[in-house]
């Protein structure tokens, strides 16, 4: 259930980002040919007009904050958005830039810490305030319902994290409804089409996994995947405020979901570059140059992650260090054979798994595993038979990792009774 929540969630927000192009261009002929489908009427440039989501000025002045923001540079970006709120106290905008910056304090800790919740919650609830008023004034406005859906999505999306079932069923489907009204905008920015290319993509993605969810996937609108996966690669091409959150949802369709795995090497090489003090961006990168086997670039990258943590960087913290501590061990163990600094890198990678109650993540065994591995290789029969009884605790019994440890104990134990016959 937590699972369906969190794409659903995903799938409705079309958060704001970072500039990825600041000559992006202002003509939408192109955009327009891939969602003319769903689009009922274009904007009248009345409309327009006043608009902070597109005001060019706006934009040019707030892209240095945002690239801070996800630069981890927070008391930076969270100063200029500040100023902004003094020129606009009454827009959605800089309130939900402020949330969007308590976001990525959250996300390196794979939403695990819950000491910004209440500051994220209040920034999302104000940002709400006042989109609320904009669309009473005018239930036309599709810059309100923009951030409507937008909030609503985030607030959804961090309640179903932390069990708050009601609260992220009301906030998600108040996502859904004002998503739909945000897509009088398609036709104008790639900004009002970020959420409506996630929601093709997942509620697809959905069908296909999940069988048992069909039935209620009959009460959404009907996705298309293909379309999704072309509207996110136009707007990270082309959107200033969503251009990089688009980016990041299409790193990880690629390397998650559709295996595409260059492609999502490149995105994260993008986003790693642009972003180099970003934890997440960091060890995402690592991790994909890791199992593509490009081993020495991953390790300047890890071993880069665990200066950062060292030097207690922002956003730096065990996460990333289970990451980059694991991926040095290996290429330690494998490339260098050097086992006794393997070793260490595996215990720092256990310690860092600790830390963060991660117990069950393939790291965290895995790290146990190869621990077991050094000391059979080393003869160390009494670490080999501690560290396998580890294994044999936290592995499932159908695993190969579970077999393996099952085969040496047995093997142990002949031994033993071979070593007393002869004694």
């Amino acid at each position: 259930m937590k699972k369906f929540l969190f794409i659903i969630f995903s799938s409705v927000v079309p958060a704001l980002g970072a500039a990825q192009d600041t000559a992006a261009p202002t003509d939408t002929t192109a955009m327009r040919h891939v969602v003319i489908e769903s689009i009922e009427v274009i904007p009248e440039a009345g409309k327009v007009k006043g608009m902070l989501l597109l005001d060019k000025d706006i934009q040019y002045e707030l892209e240095g904050a945002v690239d801070n923001m996800y630069n981890f540079k927070y008391a930076r970006a969270e100063k200029q958005f500040m100023s902004m709120r003094r020129r606009y106290p009454n827009h959605p905008l800089p309130y939900f830039l402020m949330g969007l910056s308590q976001w990525w304090k959250i996300v390196p800790t794979n939403i695990q810490t819950l000491k910004y919740d209440d500051l994220f919650f209040a920034y999302m609830d104000t940002t709400i305030q006042k989109a609320e008023a904009m669309y009473d004034r005018d239930e036309k406005n599709f810059e309100a319902s923009f951030f409507l859906a937008a909030a609503y999505g985030f607030t959804a999306r961090l309640h179903s994290e932390r069990s708050n079932w009601r609260k992220a069923t009301v906030a998600s489907k108040n996502a859904l409804d004002f998503m739909e009204k945000a897509k009088a905008g398609n036709g104008l920015s790639p900004e009002f089409l970020f959420g409506e290319a996630l929601f093709n993509y997942y509620s697809i993605w959905i069908h296909e996994n999940y069988p048992m969810l069909r039935p209620v996937l009959m009460f959404f609108p009907d996705g298309d995947k293909r379309l999704g996966l072309k509207q996110l690669a136009y707007v990270a091409n082309t959107g200033f405020y969503t251009g990089t959150e688009s980016k990041f949802f299409l790193m990880k369709i690629y390397a998650n979901e559709e295996k595409h795995m260059e492609q999502a090497l490149q995105l994260s090489q993008d986003l790693a570059l642009k972003y180099p003090d970003n934890a997440y961006f960091q060890r995402f990168y690592a991790r994909l140059l890791f199992v593509q086997g490009y081993f020495t670039k991953a390790e300047q990258v890890s071993l880069d992650i665990l200066s950062k943590l060292d030097q207690q960087m922002p956003g730096y913290e065990a996460v990333s260090g289970r990451y980059a501590s694991y991926i040095l061990a290996y290429i330690n163990q494998h490339k260098y054979r050097n086992f006794d600094k393997a070793a260490q890198y595996y215990k720092s990678s256990i310690m860092f798994a600790e830390m963060t109650n991660e117990r069950d993540s393939g790291y965290f065994i895995n790290s146990y595993l190869n621990l077991a591995r050094i000391a059979k290789q080393q003869k160390d029969t009494a670490a080999a038979r501690h560290y396998y009884n580890v294994v044999l605790q936290i592995s499932e019994k159908k695993s190969d990792t579970y077999k393996e440890a099952k085969e040496y104990m047995k093997e142990l134990k002949k031994a033993t009774r071979r070593a007393k016959r002869r004694g």
